[in-house]
């Protein structure tokens, strides 16, 4: 059933699952897709910018670190922010943050300031990532689910559009301008975005979600302590989820196949995780968050499994776009089980917590995946060390809906 939200003043009253909510959920997709360049650009850039300031690979690959950093961090911040004031002044901050950081970055001097200004970068792509996620469920109760796995779909489609007009632009124009051309772009488009979004929401720019609907499900637990076990369910589900993502390429070229097979296959792999990010939205709306993420945390695990068993160069391709389509919808879930379960009014804040931890399990998992692959000389052991902390999400979670209990509508939120 419909739901309307009260009326301040004069504003007029939003209806829930309506035409407007689905043209705001396309401005988000749109605002996430752009400002989730700050994920991929460095990545694209890497060799060239390693190769103009004569430094070690490692070295290089800080500046990825520090864009995910910001982004953990960002998104705690903008969290808070969508939750106080709204998020038109949240995704206003990110701009400034990208605008900022693009333009040091392609300004750099020296090494170091070109990591430090991805600090910057990860921060502002954070904004259109988490609180766009949680905002995207107060306009939607029927379609909640397919709502916020479609608002994280931006990072994906990011994934797909940035780094192939990255390319093309730093062998044009050479990484400099490319990097400044990003920051003008994203502070011009998306401001636009987000004017267009702000006078869409009629209003409703900061407003209370004091009307929104309460939570559907009680799981017995403080909201603290349900924040802290979902937060551990996260890093434990994204040190399993590093492992192919960060690993994939370097072990193509272990087998013989080649870099550009591995690139390949991770290509395949982000692809079937749009498929299935927009397929968890749906089945979510069916049968809940906690159910969808058990379901794509043992399907995850099994991919993980079939790594270890097979690894003739077709197979790995099937297995990668397995392993997509299984861990695609994860993440996103994990913010609609805080919108079913934890109040509306601190659902961004809450987000941004968990996609935190979720940052630091995939630089966990990328990092220790290759630990292990030094002391062993093989990647087996570190599938089994997903496959050990995937079990361990598994276990967090199939508790969670042995507790779950379905409010009755009488039900006040808290």
């Amino acid at each position: 059933m419909e739901t309307p939200v009260e009326k301040t003043g004069k504003t007029p009253a939003f209806t829930l699952d309506s035409r407007q909510a689905w043209v705001r959920l396309g401005l988000a997709l749109v605002i996430g897709s752009i400002g989730s360049v700050g994920m991929w650009s460095v990545v694209v850039v890497l060799p060239l910018v390693q190769a103009e300031f004569a430094a070690s690979r490692g070295a290089a690959s800080l500046a990825f670190t520090m864009a995910m950093l910001g982004f953990g961090l960002g998104g705690v911040a903008t969290g808070k922010l969508t939750d106080r004031f709204g998020i038109v002044v949240a995704i206003g901050s990110g701009i400034g943050l990208l605008g900022l950081g693009y333009l040091g970055a392609g300004l750099s001097a020296a090494l170091w300031q070109f990591a430090a200004f991805h600090l910057l970068i990860g921060a502002g792509a954070s904004a259109t990532f988490g609180p766009l996620m949680a905002e995207a469920s107060h306009w939607f109760e029927r379609y909640r689910g397919l709502a916020v796995t479609i608002a994280a779909s931006g990072n994906y489609l990011a994934g797909t559009i940035w780094p192939p007009l990255v390319n093309w632009g730093s062998a044009s124009i050479g990484w400099r301008a490319t990097h400044l051309a990003i920051g003008g772009f994203c502070v011009v488009a998306m401001t636009l975005m987000v004017l267009i979004l702000r006078a869409r929401m009629r209003g409703h720019v900061a407003a209370s979600h004091a009307a929104a609907p309460p939570p559907k499900i009680d799981l017995q637990l403080p909201t603290n302590t349900l924040t802290v076990l979902l937060s551990v369910a996260s890093i434990a589900c994204c040190v399993a989820m590093a492992m192919p993502q960060v690993h994939i390429v370097a072990y193509c070229g272990d087998l013989g196949y080649g870099a550009a097979r591995g690139a390949e296959m991770l290509s395949l792999m982000l692809a079937f995780g749009i498929i299935s990010r927009i397929g968890s939205g749906f089945l979510a709306d069916r049968i809940g968050g906690i159910p969808t993420l058990l379901l794509g945390s043992v399907a995850q695990g099994a991919a993980l499994m079939f790594y270890l068993f097979f690894d003739s160069l077709g197979s790995l391709y099937v297995i990668s776009a397995m392993f997509g389509l299984f861990q695609g919808g994860i993440v996103p879930a994990y913010a609609i089980i805080v919108r079913e379960a934890m109040p509306a009014r601190e659902a961004a804040t809450r987000v941004g917590i968990v996609i935190m931890a979720s940052v630091l399990g995939m630089s966990f998992g990328g990092w220790i995946s290759g630990v292990i692959f030094d002391a062993t000389g093989s990647y087996a052991a570190a599938f089994v060390n997903g496959m050990a902390w995937n079990a361990v999400n598994v276990a967090i979670i199939l508790m969670l809906l042995l507790r779950a209990r379905r409010r009755g509508p009488q039900v006040a939120m808290a």
